[in-house]
């Protein structure tokens, strides 16, 4: 009864693999699409020495580690605060969840030209308010301001998942730590966080699958600029297919992507099993 479905889920993933795969042996540029032959490896021989593939690899690691960093430490440390009760618990939940919604595309115009703008944006405003001349963001620290945006925007998922686990945790181990003279970090560092160990591999893992394709954000405030400072492997197989028409060479720089994200979810599907055998 399966056999349906799974046949049209392999076609729909062999079909556009494989067409990749066929491009990336053959040089063929949409500039001369009558010029195209087979050329082997050679796609492949000239992408992994370029120094911008190298560098997007670098980036593209980068985002991933600050982010998951990022949304880790803060949603914990927000799924803790709101487990407890505090006037205004209801619409201040809602706040933080509310990034969560906002488009890929809206999230990062909302951020380049409503709060990291240096002339008209609110960081510029505050930081003109104390004293300091502001700064331009995605001009000088072009990654740091996608990795915060980013962050923003998955933010309210781990803290979701986190707090919904808090709140299944029991509560009269809580009040037995308590009693015995624990304080609230004791009570965090040995009950709360290790019962938040299975959470955050599930965090990390789907966070990760949507981190290493990551475009919007950057197509909509760098660019991949300046230069290639934010360019990922994402940005940089669009920006060879359809910026520079050299399909061959985008098809190979797909290929390498794929490979390089099959290699990190391994590696991260194998951290997280171990986490949950010790748990």
């Amino acid at each position: 009864m399966l056999w349906p479905s799974v046949s049209l889920l392999l076609v729909w993933m062999i079909v556009p693999l494989a067409i990749t795969l066929y491009f990336s042996v053959r040089r063929y540029s949409l500039m001369r699409s009558g010029q195209t032959r087979f050329n082997g490896l050679e796609n492949y021989w000239y992408l992994l020495r370029d120094p911008g593939f190298l560098h997007a690899v670098v980036n593209t690691l980068l985002i991933l580690a600050g982010v998951l960093a990022s949304t880790i430490i803060f949603g914990t440390l927000f799924a803790w605060l709101y487990d407890y009760e505090f006037p205004g618990k209801r619409v201040a939940r809602l706040l933080v969840i509310a990034p969560f919604f906002v488009m890929p595309t809206v999230n990062a115009l909302l951020w380049k030209d409503l709060m990291m703008h240096p002339i008209y944006g609110f960081l510029a405003a505050l930081a003109r308010a104390v004293g300091i001349n502001p700064i331009d963001w995605f001009g000088r620290v072009p990654l740091t301001s996608i990795i915060i945006l980013l962050s923003w925007q998955w933010l309210p998922f781990a803290f979701l998942i986190f707090l919904t686990a808090m709140q299944s945790l029991n509560r009269e181990q809580l009040e037995a730590a308590s009693l015995d003279g624990a304080g609230p970090w004791q009570t965090f560092w040995y009950q709360i966080l290790p019962h938040l160990r299975r959470p955050i591999g599930a965090v990390i893992m789907i966070e990760a699958i949507f981190l290493l394709s990551v475009f919007a954000e950057i197509f909509a405030t760098t660019g991949g600029g300046p230069g290639t400072a934010t360019t990922n492997l994402t940005y940089l197989v669009y920006s060879l297919g359809l910026l520079q028409f050299d399909v061959g060479l985008a098809s190979a720089g797909g290929i390498v992507a794929v490979i390089f994200a099959n290699i990190i979810a391994v590696f991260l599907m194998r951290s997280v099993s171990r986490n949950l055998r010790a748990a």
